[in-house]
């Protein structure tokens, strides 16, 4: 009988011990993971955010729509002035404008095509790979795009994308995942990643930022 209860007291021990050890290491390795998704979803925001600036700069606003911000990328071109000369500093003393110097044919500049693709990521990047959410199995963003006015009334244009924790720290332990929301609830802050704004113009700001 003795024997009997030393053996489930030390099974007790064991299992207290093991709760006492999880309830240490769980927050450690959340984070630990929470931190290597959050930098992967941040890069994947950056380079949204990069394709949307460059179709801005071809079209005058931004997009909502993953498609077109996808064909924009693999068949789209964005102008590149190619610089032929400059102006030196006894030229600028002189009076020389880069307009003057131009028309003399001191210097020239030429306006060229270069693919989008091209000029933003390597041959090689995953460009069908954009609008999806790293760790998500499969998804997508959301992606909108519009007008503000600011406090001046000047009308921007502005875009968002953003992920809520939920969709990306898809697998990890629930309760850490709630106290991560409940903590950026009590903060007023969006429960997740997100690039720009629909409501201001942020300059395209990351709530990570």
């Amino acid at each position: 009988m003795k024997t009997v209860f030393q053996i489930i007291l030390t099974i007790a021990i064991l299992y207290l011990g093991y709760l006492v050890y999880d309830s240490i290491n769980r927050p450690i390795q959340f984070q630990k993971e929470y931190n290597k998704r959050k930098e992967a979803v941040i890069k994947r925001l950056e380079e949204i955010r990069d394709v949307e600036v460059a179709y801005k700069s071809v079209y005058e606003k931004y997009t909502g729509s993953f498609d077109t911000l996808v064909n924009f990328l693999k068949n789209d071109s964005l102008p590149l002035v190619r610089k032929i000369g400059s102006l030196t500093d006894s030229m600028l003393e002189a009076g020389m404008t880069e307009s003057k110097a131009l028309a003399l044919g001191i210097i020239k500049r030429d306006t060229i095509k270069v693919a989008v693709k091209d000029s933003l990521f390597k041959v090689d990047y995953p460009i069908d790979s954009l609008p999806y959410v790293p760790y998500s199995g499969g998804v997508k963003f959301e992606l909108g795009a519009g007008v503000v006015k600011t406090g001046s009334g000047v009308k921007v244009h502005v875009f968002e994308c953003k992920t809520p924790n939920n969709v990306f720290l898809k697998g990890l332990n629930k309760q850490e995942i709630i106290n991560l929301n409940d903590k950026a609830v009590k903060l007023e802050r969006y429960p997740g990643l997100k690039v720009g704004s629909l409501e201001e113009a942020n300059n395209n700001a990351g709530n990570w930022e």
